[in-house]
């Protein structure tokens, strides 16, 4: 899924880079309104973040020149105008959701998750696999949930586009370089402390016990199996 995001300022943009490519979403990122029309253009994103105070054209400006071509595509405004009338301004022109700074990691991504789920559901046809069963563990990749027992998993894009990889090859040894190229990206430059990192996350998500996993399972030396 791919993220748009406009903020002219670089500290904040490539923050907003950080999290939401951490999160598993591929990023075009734009530092002024118009670069943000010209790439909503070229790259047809799933969905949009504009900052609202840029250079040139502002974010409203730039909702505006998005609406004109396409009305469905969710749009997020993040932006320091806290002000009651900014945000009626902002889902007035089309928005769907409003980010006031500073923001917090967390907020951010349950935001960007919320988003997913409404393209997901807007979507004419499924744009994942439909829920499927791990174990005890039921995965619900549309809503970037997973169940077990009754109680609910929170997890990131990422995290589901490994879930089914395994789910789809059980019993077969994964290595880094096949997790890394399907849940990725063929672009993405490995670091085997990454996926070791986002696995181990992953299991205190899934995992009855994460000591002891029965999901995912390490093959020393050659790396991953579901079992």
């Amino acid at each position: 899924m791919k993220v748009l995001i406009a903020e002219d300022d670089e500290l904040t943009r490539q923050g907003l880079v950080e999290i939401l490519e951490t999160e598993g979403y591929q990023v075009v990122a734009a530092a002024d309104g118009q670069q943000a029309i010209e790439l909503f253009e070229q790259e047809n994103p799933d969905f949009v973040c504009l900052d609202i105070m840029m250079p040139g054209q502002s974010g409203y400006d730039v909702c505006r020149a998005i609406r004109a071509q396409n009305q469905r595509v969710p749009l997020v405004f993040i932006s320091a105008k806290s002000e009651e009338i900014d945000k009626v301004l902002g889902l007035e022109l089309g928005a769907d959701d409003f980010i006031v700074k500073p923001f917090g990691v967390k907020e951010v991504v349950a935001r960007i998750r919320a988003v997913t789920r409404r393209c997901y559901a807007a979507a004419e046809r499924p744009a994942r696999l439909p829920p499927f069963r791990m174990g005890d563990l039921e995965v619900l990749p549309a809503e970037l949930r997973a169940r077990r027992q009754g109680e609910q998993i929170e997890l990131s894009l990422r995290e589901v586009r490994i879930l089914e990889l395994f789910y789809r090859r059980p019993g077969e040894v994964l290595d880094r370089n096949t997790l890394f190229n399907e849940c990725w990206g063929q672009n993405y430059l490995p670091n085997s402390r990454t996926l070791d990192q986002h696995i181990s996350r992953l299991r205190k998500r899934i995992e009855s016990d994460p000591k002891n996993p029965t999901l995912i399972q390490t093959v020393h030396g050659a790396g991953y199996r579901y079992r």
